[in-house]
């Protein structure tokens, strides 16, 4: 493994994205253990691209428009649904001690859908991947896998780090209704940003 594939792949997962946004979401409202578990979900959401890029199913997804703009747009709605629930429904955002807990199984099943739902993570994966990886060199599909496996090492480590210090930073706000209030209006904002962003997307 060469420090060229661990410095890129900490400026991907490092960068603020959807994963990112959600985890740091969970800390903040619901304290480390959520965050970690939000980092743990955006992590499991890689495995299917992943599997598709070793496969060769990025190759059908990027030859596919009607593949692509189908799972594409699907992305978006869910990111735009996710910034209707940020702004209404207050117990996914607010920080309160007395709320009732959202169970970590909603908690992954957002984060899996939030990477699932993007393209274009699959042809990151199919483009990136074979780039550190010796043109005809055997074991191949291993190696991609391993470095996969590291890539979702970073991705939790990382997503994992937001969503902690996010929740270190709820005592600071709990007893700010006007804070918290921005907190949602801007979280939903970014959900639209990113859903825009994605809808823009290319093969």
């Amino acid at each position: 493994m060469s420090i060229a594939f661990l410095l890129t792949t900490l400026v991907v997962v490092a960068t603020p994205g959807t994963g990112a946004v959600y985890s740091i979401a969970a800390g903040l409202s619901r304290g480390a253990r959520a965050g970690i578990v939000a980092a743990l979900g955006c992590t499991i959401g890689v495995v299917p691209h992943m599997v598709a890029a070793i496969t060769g199913l990025a190759a059908i997804l990027n030859s596919s428009a009607v593949a692509f703009q189908t799972i594409k747009w699907l992305g978006v709605a869910y990111l735009l649904l996710l910034a209707w629930q940020t702004l209404r429904d207050r117990s996914v955002i607010q920080v309160d001690a007395d709320s009732r807990p959202i169970s970590s199984w909603r908690v992954i099943r957002t984060a899996v859908l939030i990477n699932l739902l993007n393209p274009k993570l699959t042809i990151f994966f199919f483009a990136f991947l074979p780039q550190f990886v010796p043109a005809g060199s055997p074991g191949g599909a291993w190696q991609m896998t391993g470095l996969s496996l590291v890539f979702m090492a970073l991705t939790f480590i990382v997503f994992a780090l937001y969503g902690v210090f996010a929740a270190t930073m709820r005592n600071r706000v709990i007893s700010r209704p006007g804070v918290m209030a921005w907190l949602r209006r801007t979280f939903a904002g970014t959900y639209v940003l990113l859903a825009g962003r994605l809808a823009f997307e290319r093969q």
